[in-house]
């Protein structure tokens, strides 16, 4: 794990801090940063010019001469594309320029971008930015004893007020929080100092192993469940079959119905009216 020098504000030294080598020992990927650049300039443009068409341009839309017979060519309108002041043809209109890039190319090139700076030594690490007044001057002695350049930028919390206001007049010097560092100031800006807490945060914020902490931890706990799962399955015993049970006979009655008599054929009905028939 790289190891730098903490200074305080008169540039003396006052310790060392222990950097993550995850974080600002990765390797440089001009690729992945100069996607990330474009990425934000993109999100960061407005969007907003425009052309006029000729459905917003200023004039009258009535015909100008009749079609045929002037010995001149066709017009419709004034505010036709053809004619000095009229509208715009396929000119450029309001949109939305942004597009999103993942989550963990924009933290890769954060970390390239902070592992290259340490590496040019445009890495400062400042025990702490504490100014007892408001006063640019103030500021710019201090940053000029530090070694601070043209383009410098500044990393501490922004609740330091003192920091804030005595900086904010000078040109090309930005203050800003481990939360809202961005590849664009990194690369714009040619010396970076950072205060001894933003250097914890910005360990904790840009560590690889933070992105996959949890997902790791989720996938390992699964397997572990299905396997005692198993295990509790194959040690308990069968359960046996439960048998089937018989159907219930419904008792007979005491008295039983009598049987209902078989309907006679109709020969045998015919033969009987026949038989009466001759008696009588």
């Amino acid at each position: 794990m790289p190891t730098v020098t903490v200074r305080n504000l008169k540039n003396k030294e006052v310790g060392e801090v222990m950097l993550s080598d995850a974080v600002f020992g990765a390797d440089l990927n001009e690729s992945l940063i100069h996607a990330a650049v474009m990425n934000f300039r993109a999100n960061a443009r407005a969007g907003t010019s425009a052309t006029k068409t000729r459905g917003n341009v200023s004039g009258s839309g009535r015909k100008l001469w009749k079609q045929k017979g002037t010995g001149r060519a066709r017009i419709a309108s004034l505010r036709s594309p053809l004619w000095k002041g009229g509208g715009n043809v396929h000119g450029p209109q309001p949109r939305d320029w942004s597009y999103e890039m993942p989550k963990k190319m924009r933290r890769g090139a954060l970390r390239s971008a902070l592992s290259e700076r340490l590496r040019e030594g445009n890495l400062v690490v400042v025990e702490g930015f504490e100014f007892d007044s408001t006063k640019t001057k103030d500021f710019l002695a201090t940053m000029a004893g530090l070694g601070a350049s043209a383009k410098t930028l500044v990393i501490d919390s922004l609740d330091n007020l003192n920091l804030i206001l005595s900086s904010r007049n000078v040109k090309k010097t930005k203050v800003t929080n481990s939360f809202g560092l961005n590849i664009y100031d990194l690369i714009y800006h040619e010396k970076l100092f950072i205060s001894k807490a933003a250097v914890e945060e910005l360990n904790r914020l840009l560590d690889p192993a933070r992105e996959h902490g949890a997902e790791a931890v989720a996938v390992k706990a699964e397997p572990k469940a299905k396997a005692k799962k198993t295990e509790a399955a194959d040690e308990a015993p069968a359960k046996p079959k439960k048998e089937a049970k018989p159907k219930a006979v419904k008792p007979e009655s005491a008295e039983e119905k009598p049987a209902k008599a078989p309907k006679k054929a109709k020969a045998e009905v015919a033969d009987e009216a026949a038989e009466v028939t001759e008696n009588e």
